[in-house]
């Protein structure tokens, strides 16, 4: 049986439950949060104890897990987020890859010329054992792999880390969850890639695919074999919560209910937007629970639909024959 691993420790599948599916926990820039706290607004003695309660809060709300995508280039904290998890009954998967929409790291390309293989074996080394060990002497092993693509397209750097990611795949059988940006089409590039280094696509999570209306765009991407992540619930400027729950529910009625994972991108805290939540009012994690499903359900959907979604699909994405990592 597949062994899924979280935060507290492996899971079978029948123990995810419902999940939302690209969350994060905290989004920080380290070296700000370092250098000019006052700026990065970040207080760990005021937003941890706050995590814990909207964590306790989605509990009850009928969601009994979130996938943290939080990865490097955005603040990955382990020690942090077992604080975290210590205080709550909901199960928090964690990501391993690195986050970024045009270069890496100078440190990746400086210590790949003296890497065998060079800078691409150096992170995929570096996403494996993240997985089969666990992340920075925690303990906790990655359950599922990230890396983004945005309106820049594939860079140079942005192809590397799509590479490393699909061979850390293939090397662990996790699956993969992405940042795209829908407008421009990225999902499909993505897949290209993903599909060149042999990567099963039905493996992958294309991620923000609910940021566009283009239904042929989705399509395209299940016809392919992707799940398409309707993962911006609340984003509203972006799109706005009609057209996306219009957009999920034609999918639903064209049969497409089986290839689709809900969530909403948000996060208990994020520096970039300290406060969000005067901006983004619907972005926080109960807004699928209170809103969007009754929405669905107004346009049609079925609850068989919406547990295919919440439930049924990421079971069928972290089940793989690979074994437990």
């Amino acid at each position: 049986m597949t062994t899924i691993q979280s935060v507290s420790g492996p899971l079978e599948p029948r123990q995810l439950g419902r999940v939302l599916m690209h969350e994060h926990v905290f989004i920080l820039d380290p070296d700000f949060l370092i250098n000019y706290p006052e700026l990065d607004g970040f207080d760990e003695a005021r937003h941890v104890p706050d995590a814990i309660v909207r964590l306790n809060e989605l509990k009850s709300g009928g969601i009994d897990t979130i996938v943290d995508l939080t990865v490097l280039g955005i603040g990955r904290n382990i020690a942090r987020i077992q604080t975290v998890q210590a205080e709550t009954d909901l199960q928090i998967l964690v990501a391993t890859g690195l986050y970024t929409f045009n270069e890496v790291p100078h440190v990746v390309h400086i210590r790949g010329l003296s890497y065998p293989g060079g800078a691409a074996a150096l992170l995929t080394e570096m996403f494996v054992a993240d997985i089969t060990e666990g992340i920075a002497g925690t303990g906790v092993r990655a359950a599922i792999l990230k890396c983004a693509t945005d309106q820049q397209g594939v860079t140079p750097d942005v192809e590397l880390v799509l590479r490393s990611v699909a061979r850390a795949q293939r090397a662990t059988g996790v699956p993969i969850s992405t940042h795209t940006h829908a407008v421009s089409k990225r999902g499909l590039e993505q897949q290209d890639v993903f599909e060149s280094e042999g990567v099963d696509l039905s493996r992958v999570v294309i991620g923000h695919s609910g940021d566009t209306t283009d239904l042929a765009y989705l399509e395209e991407i299940m016809r392919r074999g992707s799940f398409i992540g309707m993962d911006r619930f609340g984003i509203d400027p972006i799109l706005s919560f009609d057209d996306r729950v219009a957009t999920v529910a034609t999918l639903c009625e064209r049969g497409h209910a089986d290839q689709m994972v809900l969530s909403h991108d948000a996060a208990c805290f994020i520096d970039l937007s300290p406060n969000i939540r005067a901006h983004l009012p619907n972005s926080h994690y109960l807004h699928i629970s209170r809103d969007v499903i009754p929405a669905l359900e107004k346009h049609g959907v079925s609850q068989d639909q919406i547990d295919q979604m919440l439930i049924t699909n990421p079971r069928r994405i972290f089940e793989h024959p690979g074994g437990a990592y």
